[in-house]
């Protein structure tokens, strides 16, 4: 069983898997810094808005203006929060369409600019049944 575990752990699939789970958190982080610190203040000062701080008291204790405050105090419903998230959703989304747009792009554009591989040469029998038709037909 160990030795099937270390023939599963070396293929390429699983360190691939591996690679891309590390770069997808480090990138979910860059978007989550992109969107609190860059895009949504913007947004807070066009419009005044601040989406971290929208949310419902579900509970009569609960006095505070801001959410950090308002959760100690008892249960809210923080729909603020869930705004933001899926604002970072669309956005990662939407960088993520533009990356695999760029690769695609990229790709067409080497395939265009490599020659194209010559024909292979046809199986011995394919070619010797040629060489009989050609024979025939000068006859």
């Amino acid at each position: 069983m160990l030795k099937e575990f270390q023939e599963f752990i070396s293929k390429g699939n699983v360190m691939d898997l591996a690679v891309g789970v590390i770069i997808g958190a480090a990138f979910g982080k860059i978007v989550d810094s992109l969107v609190n610190d860059i895009i949504m203040p913007f947004i807070g000062a066009l419009g005044g808005v601040d989406f971290s701080n929208y949310f419902f008291a579900l509970s009569s204790n609960v006095h505070s203006t801001n959410l950090v405050d308002a959760r100690k105090e008892g249960a809210v419903f923080a729909y603020g929060n869930f705004i933001t998230v899926a604002l970072n959703f669309i956005i990662l989304a939407f960088i993520i369409f533009l990356m695999v747009k760029a690769v695609n792009n990229m790709r067409k554009r080497l395939e265009k600019e490599k020659p194209a591989a010559p024909a292979a040469p046809p199986p011995a029998d394919v070619a010797l049944l040629t060489e009989i038709r050609d024979l025939l037909a000068r006859r």
